[in-house]
């Protein structure tokens, strides 16, 4: 319960705001142009509710802004770009646990920023269930940013930048909380990953010619691994008990530190596919250096317990049955999956 007390008390002051915009679908009065926000053919329908935050080019620009400031942190240092870095899917590659303001550690692995807007719950225990809600879990938390969203805004509003970036990108102008979480969605709102070697393949578009180990790869992951990573989001948004043992020092229960139910112990988001070949380490713990050690995992390493998902439990065996054979189409399909375009485009980089 510990995440879901630290974070009521700011979400509950959040919220209202949510509540008169989540359900609007009227126009949106914008003071500039919005951009273009495309779905991909191959993709389910989007999440997020554009409507009533539709992105702008001034509001993605403020957002960009924001997710490279130091300031959002107690230390003027640690932006979300920090622990996002673009050439690695936006996660923190290399690193097992986020490391924040001070150098203190956290305690899970950052999660890659991508296709934000077609997920429907956030972190990898779900403590929130909005994007507009998502940045403050990383502000707030005492060893990743170390601030108050009060004492941001305090910083920001006396930067006579932002108060023109503000001014142009939203119609009241103000420097809010509201305005502020919505500049930083708009920005994850077009962070779309869909140009991958395999979305080429499915859209039979070209570039996307598989070999045969690849077809063979998707054969097996279709088999073995969609259940859970569905979609071509590769993801079904769920949280699960993948069988990984806690951590030593640690026992991260995940879910149920939110929800409280002790059937929700160890379980994890089901974490995207995407870009998977540069996102290393792997796992909420970051444990594991390769996907050639995941795949190790899912053959011979899942630990049985209460809450243990049952496709990981059946016909009396643990884990998923892969040879050598299997892991190397598996890993040759996987790396399909990385989107060049996306790790290189210069509108969600820093410089």
């Amino acid at each position: 319960m510990r995440i879901l007390i630290k974070y009521t008390s700011v979400l509950l002051g959040v919220l209202l705001f949510m509540s008169c915009t989540a359900n609007d679908d009227s126009d949106y009065s914008a003071l500039d142009e919005n951009l273009k926000v495309t779905i991909p053919a191959n993709f389910p329908e989007m999440s997020y509710n554009l409507a009533s935050n539709p992105p702008t080019k001034n509001g993605f620009e403020l957002g960009k802004k924001l997710f490279y400031d130091g300031n959002l942190s107690a230390n003027g240092f640690i932006s979300c770009g920090f622990c996002h870095e673009q050439r690695s899917a936006f996660t923190h590659h290399g690193h097992q646990f986020s490391h924040g303001i001070n150098d203190l550690e956290g305690t899970r692995n950052a999660p890659a920023i991508q296709n934000m807007a077609f997920q429907t719950e956030f972190a990898w225990d779900g403590a929130t269930s909005h994007l507009d809600l998502f940045p403050i879990i990383p502000i707030t938390n005492e060893v990743e940013m170390g601030e108050t969203l009060s004492n941001v805004l305090f910083k920001i509003s006396s930067d006579s930048e932002y108060k023109r970036l503000f001014a142009s990108a939203f119609e009241n102008g103000e420097v809010n909380n509201e305005n502020f979480l919505k500049a930083l969605s708009q920005f994850m709102v077009m962070m779309i990953s869909a140009n991958s070697k395999y979305d080429k393949f499915v859209r039979n578009e070209e570039g996307g010619e598989f070999s045969a180990l690849e077809k063979k790869g998707l054969a097996l992951f279709e088999s073995k691994c969609a259940h859970c990573h569905k979609t071509d989001l590769f993801t079904d948004n769920t949280f699960r008990n993948n069988g990984l043992p806690p951590y030593p020092g640690l026992n991260d229960l995940g879910r149920a530190e939110v929800s409280g139910r002790i059937s929700d112990n160890y379980k994890f988001k089901v974490p995207s596919l995407r870009n998977v070949a540069l996102t290393a380490p792997y796992m909420h713990d970051g444990r594991f250096g390769s996907l050639q050690s995941v795949l190790n995992f899912y053959t011979n390493g899942v630990k049985d317990s209460e809450t243990l998902d049952l496709v990981l439990k059946q016909n009396g065996k643990l884990g998923i049955a892969l040879n050598a054979d299997d892991q190397e189409a598996l890993i040759a399909f996987l790396e399909t999956l990385t989107d060049t375009d996306y790790i290189n485009d210069k509108r969600f980089s820093e410089y």
